[in-house]
């Protein structure tokens, strides 16, 4: 027998640790899930008393992150469950269940008795089988103050031909955690990662469990080869023959000191592959080195499995931690990996080509010769390329997002300023969903589905529920199925002089009042505010009022984003500031 390799011992020496902080973290943990597990077991007793389905037309879901959107095996049909919702003061889980008909645009809610008990982070996969089943393992279930977390081990199935909710109880399966990944590999689940935190501690997994869709029973895979370190929310996507899966990216933490710890962003490939005769199955880790353009670094992108075997990637954010402070650049682009070539591809939407065609008919008509013909060239992508935007939400909130083009372009660089000029409003007239994390995506009919999702404002999160789809065929623009309305952004800000009397009162309020919008006081607040503000006047464009109202403006971006920021980003976030107050207050004309 040969001698091991450094990385073998290694990864044996991970494993050993690795289990070691799982019986500390277990121990530590126990008493908390058990407190936990009594808020649990309350929501399923009310859960079982529902005795029958009832199904019942609703708006979409509300605001989320975290939760499932998945395909339906045999319909053209979504089925989104579960998700978490913070409100800055109160954490909410979800169990609800949600059916969109692509065709109609329309959702259901649908109440099915004994549903598995709230939670996010959790799986599905969905397959034809019986009728068509979609299966749920794992996920957490966080305390309303958002300090203690439970993590799931169980397995669910929906029938859903039937309408009816079945916990599998089968031994041998995982560890509590979530953030893990699940994937179809021919008839079996295979459950990859994720993790598990108590109060103090914390764990990532790397190791990987089947699930046998005939026999349904768990197994735990011994993989040989050097296996990715231990992470969460990866991305995992079938192989187009179904031999195994393709692991990309991912996030996980590593304790330094006592209170320190630091984030760590992975950005490798591995490759999960099955080979021999049934019974006779050997499992096998090896690391991918793919060609093209690989998305920059990050965590909670949003993954789908789109035509051709291509995996879809959009969004995400990278935290940039110190000791003290911890900021995210979030993403909204798009990127594709080929699994057949093993490539990544950062896709550009095309546009309206009607309406292409025409402006550079009229290009060609105004300019002629040379300059017509450079505009004909077709782009073609040099890098990614850093765009800083601001945002500004109707309370004030000055948003800085960055976002990551993916290529800056070389036939650009020959037009003139006026042409530029062009192009850019052509481009930013294209409707695309903002720059997100955690957000929920699948693919049907050949189009991705995106819904809900958060991004971060210093220590504020926007939790969404707007709701986009686009054709991965056409690659020209995203269509717009719910919009987000700023106005239904809910924060509740904690107030060092609220005495405990005051805090019980408003969490009585909270619980009765679920996560619908904000406080009467907050609202009176912001009316006064936009009484402050310079009004338009009868038949005043956009333009004269942003002329009219700038050093109004230009101040208080300054109080907003303090001395230190530049003149030009203050008179940028000042004119948007004031874009946002016009669209909202003007006269109609």
């Amino acid at each position: 027998m040969g001698k091991k390799s450094k990385n073998e011992k290694k990864g044996k020496g991970a494993e050993k640790t690795a289990a070691k902080m799982e019986k500390k973290v277990s121990k530590r943990s126990k008493r908390e899930e058990e407190d936990l597990e009594a808020l649990i077991a309350e929501f399923q007793s009310m859960d079982a008393r529902k005795t029958q389905v009832v199904e019942t037309a609703c708006p979409p879901p509300s605001a989320r992150l975290s939760a499932t959107l998945t395909a339906h095996p045999d319909k053209d049909e979504l089925i989104l469950f579960g998700g978490e919702f913070f409100n800055g003061k109160k954490t909410y889980l979800y169990n609800d269940l949600f059916f969109y008909n692509i065709k109609k645009n329309s959702w259901v809610k649908s109440e099915i008795p004994n549903p598995p008990p709230p939670r996010c982070s959790h799986q599905t996969v969905a397959v034809s089988q019986g009728g068509g089943q979609l299966w749920v393992f794992g996920g957490e279930f966080a305390s309303p103050n958002g300090e203690q977390f439970y993590h799931y081990k169980d397995l669910w199935v929906l029938h859903l031909a039937t309408c009816a909710w079945e916990n599998i109880k089968a031994p041998g399966g995982p560890s509590g955690r979530s953030g893990h990944r699940m994937a179809i590999s021919k008839r079996q689940l295979l459950v990859f990662g994720g993790f598990h935190e108590s109060t103090r501690d914390f764990i990532y997994y790397n190791d990987i469990h089947s699930f046998s869709l005939n026999t349904f029973s768990w197994s735990r895979l011994s993989v040989s080869g050097v296996a990715p370190l231990p992470r969460s929310a990866c991305q995992m996507t079938s192989t187009p023959d179904g031999s195994g899966v393709i692991i990309y990216g991912g996030y996980s933490k590593l304790k330094l000191k006592k209170d320190i710890e630091k984030g760590t962003i992975h950005s490798d490939m591995f490759l999960l592959k099955q080979e021999g005769k049934d019974g006779q199955e050997k499992w096998t880790w090896s690391r991918l080195s793919p060609s093209g353009n690989k998305p920059p670094p990050r965590s909670g992108f949003s993954m789908a499995v789109g035509p051709l075997g291509r995996a879809v990637l959009f969004g995400g954010v990278c935290d940039e931690e110190d000791e003290e402070t911890l900021e995210g650049d979030f993403y909204n682009d798009l990127y594709l990996y080929d699994t057949a070539k093993n490539r990544w591809y950062p896709a550009q939407l095309r546009g309206n080509k009607s309406d292409k065609k025409k402006r550079r008919r009229g290009k060609k008509d105004e300019a002629g010769g040379e300059a017509a013909d450079k505009e004909e060239v077709e782009d073609a992508p040099t890098g990614p390329t850093e765009v800083i935007k601001e945002i500004v939400t109707e309370d004030g909130t000055v948003m800085t997002i960055k976002e990551v083009l993916p290529g800056a372009q070389e036939a650009e660089e020959a037009i003139d300023d006026e042409e530029e000029e062009d192009e850019e409003e052509d481009e930013s007239a294209l409707v695309e969903p903002c720059p997100r994390s955690s957000a929920m995506a699948t693919v049907r009919q050949g189009k991705l589905f995106l819904y809900g999702g958060m991004f971060e404002v210093g220590s504020r999160q926007f939790t969404l529920n707007d709701f986009y789809c686009l054709d991965l065929h056409k690659m020209d623009q995203w269509e717009v199925l719910v919009e987000m309305d700023p106005k239904t952004q809910e924060w509740l800000e904690e107030s060092e002089s609220d005495d405990d009397d005051n805090e019980e009162e408003e969490n009585e309020e909270e619980a009765g009042g679920g996560a619908e919008g904000g406080g009467e006081e907050e609202e009176e607040s912001d009316n006064e505010d936009e009484h402050e503000h310079p009004t338009a006047t009868d038949g005043e464009t956009l333009t004269d009022y942003q002329a009219r109202t700038e050093q109004y403006w230009i101040g208080l971006a300054r109080t907003n984003m303090g001395a230190d920021a530049k003149d030009k980003k203050v008179t940028k976030v000042a004119l948007a500031m004031a874009k946002v107050f016009y669209e909202d207050h003007a006269p109609d004309v």
